[in-house]
């Protein structure tokens, strides 16, 4: 590969199993990273694995778990340390609607609403308080947070997951605050209309082939994740690709 310009960087990928995080682990993993992949699903990670292999002649780091499991978020910063000393990139594209999909705020199921707070909320919380200090070791970190328009223009029916992606920004916002005066920068992306599971769950009768496939966003993640750049605390994919994106 001769345009390697994260070379033998170490890059976390939350949610890499499909979709956006897929795409975004398989651009760093060609842009020279050294790709740590986790998910629930295993047969997902193991794809990827194969296709960073077949992309680099380099085999991924596969840690399947689950974002509620706060335990195992801990032992991930351990094992990281131990194996690695340091974190370079963090992409964190996880996340839920849960299997209910779109309910009306007050018939929601408190276990459900509970589970898509843990895995878009708690989670990011109980992972920055896992990573920051292997992200300090790093001479440049960057923080790749996966959001949504719908933390900013909430509608009927996205109670939970509206609310959620909301309160995680502005924890990341506040965590970014906190670290200006360390290596570590964290920006959160709102990648407009992709073609994703969660997107299908949502909008069940939308053509796939009228949204972008989330492949269009590893450039932008690599991009960011750079240590010679300086990224900002918020993007839209829409504005930094040029392109209209009527959500």
């Amino acid at each position: 590969m001769t345009d390697q310009p994260l070379k033998d960087r170490i890059a976390l990928i939350v949610g890499a199993s499909r979709g956006i995080g897929y795409e975004s682990a398989l651009a760093l993993a060609k842009a020279g990273t050294h790709v740590v992949a986790t998910a629930r699903t295993e047969g997902g990670l193991e794809a990827l694995d194969d296709a960073v292999f077949a992309a680099t002649g380099r085999h991924a780091t596969l840690v399947p778990f689950d974002l509620v499991d706060g335990g195992g978020i801990d032992r991930l910063g351990g094992a990281l340390h131990e194996r690695f000393g340091k974190l370079d990139v963090w992409v964190q594209a996880a996340a839920t609607m849960g299997p209910a999909g779109l309910t009306p705020v007050a018939h929601a199921d408190p276990r459900e609403f509970g589970k898509i707070e843990r895995v878009n909320f708690t989670g990011v919380y109980r992972l920055i308080r896992s990573l920051e200090p292997l992200l300090r070791v790093s001479d440049a970190a960057r923080m790749i947070h996966l959001t949504s328009s719908l933390a900013h223009a909430p509608r009927a029916f996205w109670g939970a997951y509206a609310s959620t992606k909301a309160a995680a920004e502005a924890l990341i916002a506040c965590w970014a605050d906190e670290i200006e005066n360390t290596p570590i920068r964290a920006t959160i992306v709102d990648p407009g209309r992709m073609r994703t599971r969660l997107r299908a769950q949502a909008y069940p009768g939308e053509d796939p082939m009228t949204v972008p496939h989330p492949e269009a966003i590893g450039p932008l993640v690599v991009e960011l994740a750079r240590p010679d750049r300086t990224p900002p605390l918020r993007l839209r994919f829409a504005d930094w690709a040029g392109t209209p994106d009527p959500a």
